[in-house]
C-alpha cells in the first residue's frame, strides 16, 4: 500500500477523454513504465530459482500483513522443510504488483479488490486463492479541512485524485453513483499516493480518494475531512492472488503460506501496538497514525467463495459499463480450483 512516483504519462491518464485509449493499450502503457524492472527482477528470481531449488516469490507493499509476516520469519521457518525458500519483492501498488505477475517476477501478492479486475481484463493469468474480510472504513474520500465541499454531491466538476486502477477507483464510481452523480461528472486526476498527497496539500485538487495507511496519515498530519468512506458502498477486501501456473504446480506450498499467513493475522488483531511500533520504521509513519489505520482494518484470512467471486462480478460489470474496461469479464474464470 505504498506508493512510488510514477510516469507523468500514467498520472495523467484520463479515461473520460472521448479518445481514451481501451484498457489494454492502458495496461500496455502502465507495463511500459515497469517492465525493464519487472523484467530484471524476474531474470534474477529466475537465477536465484535456478541455484536454490523452489522459491515462492511474495509480492508485498510497504504497509500490510506481509509486511508483518516478512518480519516475523515464521513463513522462511515453514517452508524451508519442504526445502522453499522465499523471496520479497516491494511494489508501489495494487497494479504494478500484477504488472510484475504477469511479467513472471512474483508468484503471488496481496491487492485490493479493483486491480484483480483491470488485470483480467488486461489478460493477466492469476487466480483469487483467499481474502481478508471486508474493512470499508480503511478508504475514504478526503478535502482540505477548509474546503468548501461537504459532501459527494458537491464533487460535480471538481478534480478527483486517485490511483487508477485501484481499489478506491471502485468506491468513487459508488459514491458518486450514491449521490446522484455520474463518473462524468468529475475531473478525475490519475496520481500515485505520493504524487496526490502533494497535490493535495498544494490544493491543486480538491479531493482525494485514498485507503490507509496514507488516509490515516492526511487526516492526522493535514487535518483532512473525510466527505465519504467505503461503509454502505464498498467491501474493500483485500485479495491473495498467485500466478495461475504456480498454482496448479504449487498448491500445498500456497495452502501452507495462507496457513501461516492468518496465524499472524490473527496476531496483528490481538497486538495492534506492537505491529504499529513493528511497521512504523519500515512505513515511515509514527505508531499512533499506523494505530488508526490498523483499527479500521480487518483480520484473518478465508478462502474464496460464491459471494466473494459474485462481488467481484459487480465490480467487473460496473467498469464494463462505463466503458473503464474493453468487455465483460467472468470473474469465475479466476477462481482456484484446487483450493
Amino acid at each position: 500500500m505504498a506508493s512510488r512516483n510514477t510516469s507523468d504519462a500514467l498520472a495523467n491518464f484520463d479515461l473520460t477523454d472521448p479518445r481514451r485509449r481501451t484498457l489494454l493499450k492502458a495496461a500496455a502503457a502502465s507495463a511500459a513504465t515497469f517492465a525493464a524492472g519487472a523484467l530484471l527482477t524476474s531474470q534474477r528470481a529466475q537465477a536465484q530459482t535456478q541455484s536454490n531449488g523452489k522459491v515462492l516469490r511474495i509480492g508485498f507493499q510497504k504497509y500490510g500483513n506481509f509486511v508483518v509476516l516478512k518480519a516475523h520469519g515464521t513463513l522462511e521457518k515453514r517452508l524451508a522443510a519442504q526445502g522453499v525458500s522465499v523471496q520479497w519483492l516491494e511494489f508501489p501498488a495494487g497494479p504494478q504488483l500484477l504488472e510484475g505477475l504477469n511479467a513472471g517476477a512474483v508468484d503471488v501478492g496481496t491487492v485490493g479488490e479493483t486491480p484483480p479486475i483491470f488485470a483480467q481484463a488486461a489478460g493477466v493469468d492469476f487466480v483469487y486463492i483467499g481474502n481478508e474480510p471486508p474493512a470499508p472504513k480503511g478508504e475514504a474520500i478526503v478535502v482540505p479541512h477548509d474546503s468548501p465541499i461537504r459532501s459527494v454531491a458537491d464533487l460535480r466538476g471538481k478534480k478527483v485524485a486517485l490511483n487508477r486502477g485501484s481499489n478506491v477507483h471502485y468506491l468513487l464510481v459508488k459514491a458518486l453513483q450514491h449521490a446522484g452523480l455520474s463518473y462524468a461528472d468529475i475531473q478525475p486526476v490519475f496520481l500515485t499516493p505520493a504524487d496526490a498527497r502533494a497535490a493535495f496539500v498544494q490544493n491543486s485538487i480538491d479531493a482525494w480518494v485514498i485507503w490507509d495507511p496514507y488516509l490515516a496519515a492526511i487526516e492526522r498530519q493535514a487535518n483532512a475531512r473525510v466527505i465519504a468512506n467505503g461503509e454502505g458502498l464498498v467491501r474493500n477486501s483485500q485479495y491473495y492472488l498467485a500466478a495461475r501456473k504456480f498454482a496448479d504446480a504449487q498448491p500445498h506450498v500456497l495452502q501452507e503460506l495462507l496457513a501461516e499467513l492468518d496465524l499472524v493475522d490473527r496476531w496483528s488483531r490481538d497486538h495492534i501496538p506492537a505491529v504499529s511500533s513493528q511497521l512504523s520504521p519500515l512505513v515511515g509513519l509514527d505508531a499512533p497514525t499506523l494505530e488508526l489505520a490498523l483499527n479500521r482494518a480487518s483480520y484473518s484470512v478465508l478462502p474464496i467463495d460464491a459471494a466473494t467471486l459474485d462481488y467481484q462480478q459487480q465490480i467487473a460489470d460496473t467498469f464494463t459499463e462505463l466503458k473503464l474496461i474493453p468487455k465483460k469479464l467472468v470473474v469465475a474464470d479466476a477462481k482456484w480450483r484446487t483450493a
